[in-house]
């Protein structure tokens, strides 16, 4: 997206897009549906680390690693193959995500080098940093056309200047822009995917929306199935009104599907029955 121009909180404007209010309201009344539930009263950290788990799953089923959830929960090797590496890196950004928000609006481009360094677990040059003219980027599934290492490095700073700056949008928009914004440029050589939607999940538990991290937009995004997340992408990246806000709304739909997970771990619980 572009980050100039005379408007001074960009992300804000991005509010008033056709269908953007009705999505925001729409999540902020999930959200507060998991949050009102009794369970959460009583066992909220039982249901941070499932949702915890099951984003992971979601996350990198949309990187082509769809695992059955039961089969992510007993698993210990993720070293093995392509896609347990992909797992295992899910699983670790999801874990790391939570040390990183108190960074987050003080040093952005420093969290998304920590996340990459965290999915890539490798001690490469080119690991931990945005990439740099001539490398090539790995991340098959997202097939538009890729920026240039001199657009990366102008649009991350410009995404670094806006949440730095902060913003009155709704935390669902500035989540939805970071990771359309991350997810057009992969600006890192591997790892996009999982990286752009862990620092969404950061903007959406750092903003208060989801404070205590129980509405997965993962398992949402993977439920609704990789072939909408793209199409919503590309009318993010079109740079239309229409087609931001209906990735905007798609990403709202994402967290509503999340809460509604978690809502239905509350139940289990409270039936005795998880």
């Amino acid at each position: 997206m572009s980050t100039t121009g005379a408007n001074a909180d960009p992300l804000a404007a991005l509010g008033s897009l056709p269908g953007v209010a009705e999505s925001v309201e729409s999540v902020r009344k999930s959200v507060d549906r998991v949050y009102g539930h009794r369970v959460m009263r009583r066992r909220s950290n039982e249901i941070t680390s499932e949702a915890a788990l099951r984003g992971a799953r979601g996350s990198a089923a949309l990187s082509g690693a769809d695992w059955a959830l039961e089969e992510v929960r007993r698993r210990s090797d993720f070293g093995v193959d392509d896609e347990a590496r992909v797992v295992g890196a899910a699983l670790r950004l999801t874990a790391e995500a939570g040390q990183l928000l108190s960074i987050w609006r003080q040093s952005p481009l420093r969290v998304l080098a920590r996340l990459h360094l965290v999915a890539a677990a490798t001690g490469e040059d080119e690991v931990g940093r945005p990439r740099q003219a001539g490398e090539s980027v790995d991340e098959p599934l997202i097939e538009l056309p890729l920026p240039t290492a001199a657009e990366v490095s102008g649009r991350l700073e410009g995404l670094s200047e806006l949440i730095i700056a902060g913003s009155s949008a709704p935390a669902l928009v500035t989540a939805a822009v970071v990771q359309g914004e991350l997810l057009a440029l992969r600006p890192f050589v591997s790892h996009n995917g999982l990286v752009a939607r862990a620092a969404a999940r950061i903007v959406l538990v750092g903003s208060g929306l989801d404070p205590k991290s129980v509405c997965p937009a993962e398992v949402g995004h993977a439920e609704l199935g990789r072939a909408a997340y793209l199409a919503a992408l590309d009318g993010y990246v079109s740079g239309t009104p229409e087609g931001m806000g209906a990735w905007i709304a798609h990403c709202g739909s994402a967290i509503e599907l999340g809460a509604r997970e978690s809502t239905a771990v509350c139940e289990a619980l409270q039936r005795g029955a998880a």
